[in-house]
């Protein structure tokens, strides 16, 4: 995964209205309903069957942490996803989409400016339709670049240009080098 998915499913889990379940045979009981069978359920978190079927019936309550942490990020994609597209939808429809990262800014400016690239530390609200862009095109399996292009093509228009108003010599934004990226929608 990408920065930038990354940073949209933390956002995504920040609209939960109910915790996801925490105990082991709850959470494979979750994707036991999600995924319909004990060999779906683990293909997904890389165990065997028969693991599986003792997880679900409790004989074994203790998974080693990495597959500890997979059954949690299973269940986590996979929780509430009526509440993540209303939030979604309402985000590329009216709220915009935040955006706060630490990262290196490089741009192509003209002739007698500088364009050297320099880490920046922005926090900058981009309008509705960024927001619809970024999804759709991590709904269609974009790369994190292309990502990364959409988000940079917003602080461009929102952040260096003010809106038309400033810098209108500015051609192209880019980020590089994220040091982190949050999103919040």
């Amino acid at each position: 995964m990408s920065e930038i998915h990354d940073a949209i499913e933390r956002a995504d889990r920040e609209s939960f209205t109910h915790e996801p379940p925490k105990t082991l045979k709850g959470q494979i009981g979750y994707l036991m309903k999600q995924l319909k069978s004990t060999r779906a359920v683990a293909q997904e978190i890389g165990v065997s069957q028969r693991s599986v079927e003792r997880y679900r019936k409790g004989e074994r309550k203790h998974p080693p942490k990495a597959i500890a942490d997979k059954i949690d990020a299973a269940v986590r994609s996979r929780w509430q996803p009526l509440v993540r597209k209303r939030r979604r939808k309402q985000a590329a429809a009216t709220g915009g989409i935040t955006v706060e990262t630490r990262a290196r800014f490089g741009y192509t400016a003209p002739v007698g400016t500088t364009d050297d690239g320099r880490f920046r530390r922005l926090t900058v609200h981009l309008p509705p339709a960024y927001a619809q862009r970024l999804f759709d095109a991590r709904d269609a399996g974009a790369s994190d670049q292309e990502m990364r292009g959409i988000i940079a093509e917003g602080f461009k228009d929102v952040y260096f240009q003010d809106g038309g108003g400033r810098a209108m010599g500015l051609s192209d934004v880019e980020i590089n080098d994220i040091d982190y990226l949050d999103l919040d929608y």
